[in-house]
């Protein structure tokens, strides 16, 4: 795959964004908020971190997205087509009948969907899973993991956490939206995850932090990770949920529903024209 300036990974990111609107706005349904706080995030890991090949998706030796948080799907969906991984015209046909990008996310239904996700909490699991086999077969590729922050309010994900640092899964890359919101309000007021970084150290983890809009950051803290050999590493990407959509920017309302018509223009031209983030002029755009 061609590298890209990170003036073009940024614009690509606007690119994903627009069409998450769209894409929601045809199906009607599905999530907003997470998925276009997450789109620098995976503009940054398909566009200049993974070992992935889309002529070859099933290559056993490629490095493996495990999305936990299955909702944020439409990402997944809009970056894995500007990658190469199936046809564009494909993205409209979210949540219909007979289609094959689901609600949430079902494995191999299309080619680099790596595991059916739904109930939270069970993708670190599933990592860690296929984390563990790699390295029992000697394989040199690298697990990601995407998880949302309100997902570490379920005992399997801590269960699993505490599992990767006993195994020191070095092999492992956890990336957690810390978007600081679910689907009923605000994560600190309903059961609060800090002191965040200290929980995950305690379990034996490499932690990074990062901004999670900053795509030089995430593909630092990703490169990073890949070179700490004696434990797994955790990324606490703090993101924005709704980002460049003015009105949805840090709104929990956001999280589980679509825009209408007006709203969709609304979005689209946010998105297209707005270039400040929290009045701060996004230095990464230029």
């Amino acid at each position: 795959m061609k590298e890209l300036t990170l003036a073009q990974l940024n614009q690509k990111a606007k690119e994903i964004r627009e069409d998450i609107i769209e894409m929601l706005l045809e199906a009607k349904s599905g999530h907003s908020a997470g998925p276009l706080g997450m789109a620098d995030v995976f503009t940054a890991l398909y566009f200049a971190v993974l070992n992935q090949n889309p002529q070859d998706p099933w290559n056993e030796n490629r490095d493996k997205v495990i999305l936990s948080c299955g909702h944020i799907c439409p990402v997944l969906y809009a970056t894995l087509a500007h990658a190469g991984y199936f046809p564009k015209s494909k993205l409209k046909t979210l949540r219909k009948i007979d289609s094959k990008l689901y609600g949430h996310p079902q494995v191999r239904a299309l080619p680099g969907i790596e595991n059916s996700s739904g109930p939270l909490g069970q993708g670190t699991s599933q990592a860690v899973g296929h984390a563990l086999a790699a390295r029992m077969d000697d394989k040199r590729n690298y697990v990601f993991c995407i998880t949302s922050d309100g997902e570490h309010d379920e005992g399997q994900t801590w269960e699993s956490i505490m599992f990767a640092g006993k195994q020191k899964l070095y092999n492992l890359i956890n990336i957690v939206d810390r978007n600081n919101i679910q689907i009923d309000g605000y994560t600190e007021d309903i059961m609060p995850l800090e002191p965040f970084k200290e929980k995950y150290e305690a379990f034996g983890w490499h932690v990074l932090e990062v901004n999670g809009h900053n795509i030089r950051e995430v593909i630092a803290a990703c490169e990073e990770a890949k070179v700490v050999y004696e434990k797994p590493s955790v990324i606490i990407a703090r993101t924005i949920p709704g980002k460049g959509v003015e009105f949805m920017e840090r709104k929990f309302e956001w999280h589980g529903i679509p825009p209408n018509a007006k709203q969709a223009k609304e979005a689209l031209h946010d998105i297209r024209t707005i270039r400040t983030l929290g009045g701060n002029i996004c230095s990464e755009c230029e």
